[in-house]
């Protein structure tokens, strides 16, 4: 009788591009080079932040930096949380923080020029005759002068896309706490802009 020699057939693999961020970190414990997935997934947009806030020159290495602090702090993520964009915008917003002279900079130089492309994506949510008046110049000097914490919060929302409750994640504050800031700030554009709110696109994101 002849007995057919049968090899286990290999594991299937795991369709890590479509998994959560959790779970994506969670094998990444196991095998570090799943971690790229998470870096795939999200750089591209971390980096678009911080070109908004700082301008492209030290964008590259904040992104890069981020994602080494994250990795090296796998063991550390709460694995409850889907959604990793605020741990990752949580420790940009720290490295962003070491530069916050060059970003007050940049912010008076479009305040005295109007031609810094750094704060479009802000201006796009005003109509045109606004932005026409010089919106963005006042917009930027508005910026300049917020308080950090208030900035970080506003930006977080309006530029980063978070939910009033995943900025505070990523700020570790109380979400009272940002939705304190981020109504102060918007206090404050109102007034400078004439009672227009450019961040009023993200009224709705406070779920």
């Amino acid at each position: 009788m002849r007995h057919e020699s049968r090899t286990a057939a290999p594991p299937r693999p795991v369709a890590v591009e479509a998994a959560d961020d959790a779970a994506v970190i969670e094998r990444s414990r196991r095998e570090p080079e799943q971690f790229a997935t998470l870096f795939t997934r999200h750089a591209p947009a971390l980096k678009r932040y911080v070109i908004r806030r700082l301008g492209q020159d030290p964008a590259e290495d904040i992104v890069a930096e981020t994602f080494t602090v994250a990795f090296q702090s796998l063991e550390s993520y709460d694995l409850s949380r889907d959604d990793a964009r605020p741990w990752l915008y949580g420790i940009a917003t720290n490295l962003i923080r070491r530069h916050r002279r060059r970003e007050i900079s940049l912010y008076r130089a479009l305040s005295r020029t109007g031609a810094d492309s750094v704060i479009e994506p802000f201006t796009d949510q005003v109509d045109r005759r606004v932005a026409a008046d010089g919106a963005r110049r006042r917009l930027a000097a508005a910026l300049a002068g917020l308080p950090r914490g208030h900035r970080d919060a506003l930006l977080l929302v309006a530029w980063a896309e978070l939910t009033y409750e995943q900025a505070a994640q990523a700020l570790d504050v109380p979400v009272g706490t940002v939705r304190s800031r981020i109504s102060r700030a918007r206090n404050r554009l109102r007034r400078v802009l004439g009672d227009i709110d450019p961040t009023s696109a993200s009224e709705g994101t406070d779920s």
